[in-house]
């Protein structure tokens, strides 16, 4: 991929206001950026065979990872650890690098699920991600220590600020004595290779992040947001907050392509269909929640078939779903607290 072909095609969807507009400009970059390839630099086809995983740039890291992500909050679902432990090892030796976790996720059951299944060697073998929920410089250096205990592990290459959520979050975080001094100081010490964030509630609060950060003169690697076939048509992420990241050269994270199946209630998408939109969005990595083993091949199977969509597929889907997606009636994350895990549990900001 040419990184400064597909920055200026960004940078030119910033101009754009409809939202037809801006998926017509992306065409032409996504085209560059599906063509994947392994981490080991070989050429990897667009439409992969049976058994191969889609390799995609983290943004300006210079790192390659999987275009499928592990959701970790969903591998804390399963009853018996030893089958979250078998999913994950499934879906590494599937291909997938890309694990996500919170130091959150069903009070740290889901780390320390992730911690075992990567003991063995599997650690070697993916690029591991967690959160932390402080916005104070000691909380967020207490949790970033306690993920790392859980997860077994000596570093973890990103680690992101979670439910940034709320217009203030960025403020709190820079301020000083807030929970960027700690990030920066893991990074230093090496406990960290990488920093990012993650939020769902509104693009606004996104943006609200990253011009506070720029007056900061920090720029971050990665930031994680909601990118599926309903967000195009309602307070869209997609829309506000992606051509600023590809402009920036920041690692493009997208997480609920299904809407945590909320989507498929609606039904008029498949699985397959919300995955491969997803997919075919300029996404570093599109992560999904993965519970059970039908679900992890669901997955595979999604990376297996894509192929880049055409302007009419995308045109054809977009209208499918627009009247449902109007309302976010199915994206509860952005229009209910059901999702806003810091609202309910406070003190974990500190």
């Amino acid at each position: 991929m040419d990184r400064r072909y597909f920055l200026e095609k960004a940078a030119a969807v910033t101009g754009l206001a409809a939202s037809h507009q801006i998926l017509q400009a992306l065409d032409e970059a996504v085209s560059a950026h599906v063509e994947s390839r392994r981490p080991d630099g070989t050429a990897q086809s667009q439409n992969p065979v049976a058994g191969e995983m889609i390799y995609r740039q983290l943004g300006r890291t210079g790192e390659k990872v999987s275009a499928i992500g592990l959701g970790g909050y969903h591998i804390g679902v399963p009853k018996d650890e030893q089958e979250s432990v078998r999913i994950i090892r499934s879906a590494v030796d599937r291909g997938i690098t890309f694990m996500d976790n919170c130091w959150d996720y069903h009070d740290g059951q889901s780390e320390l699920r992730m911690g075992k299944a990567l003991a063995d060697g599997y650690r070697q073998k993916v690029f591991l991600m967690s959160k932390i929920d402080g916005r104070t410089k000691e909380s967020a250096a207490r949790q970033i220590d306690e993920s790392l205990k859980r997860l077994q592990a000596d570093r973890i290459d990103l680690m992101q600020f979670h439910e940034i959520i709320r217009m203030e979050d960025p403020d709190r975080i820079f301020a000083p004595g807030g929970a960027m001094e700690a990030m920066q100081a893991a990074k230093r010490a090496g406990k960290i290779r990488f920093i990012g964030f993650t939020g769902h509630k509104d693009p606004l609060v996104h943006l609200r992040m990253l011009e506070v950060a720029a007056a900061n003169r920090f720029r971050f690697d990665a930031v994680q947001m909601p990118l599926n076939v309903m967000d195009a048509n309602f307070r869209s992420f997609e829309q506000k907050v992606l051509p600023v990241l590809l402009r920036d050269g920041v690692g493009v994270l997208g997480m609920k392509p299904l809407g945590g199946k909320v989507i498929l209630e609606s039904k008029i998408v498949t699985p397959i269909e919300c995955l491969h939109y997803a997919l075919n969005l300029p996404t570093s990595t599109v992560i999904t929640g993965i519970d059970s083993m039908p679900i992890l091949d669901q997955a595979i199977e999604a990376a297996r078939t894509f192929k880049p969509m055409s302007k009419a597929e995308v045109s054809s889907l977009l209208a499918r779903t627009a009247q449902a997606a109007s309302t976010g009636k199915y994206e509860l994350f952005k229009t209910d607290a059901l999702y806003d895990a810091t609202a309910k549990n406070p003190h974990w900001l500190g």
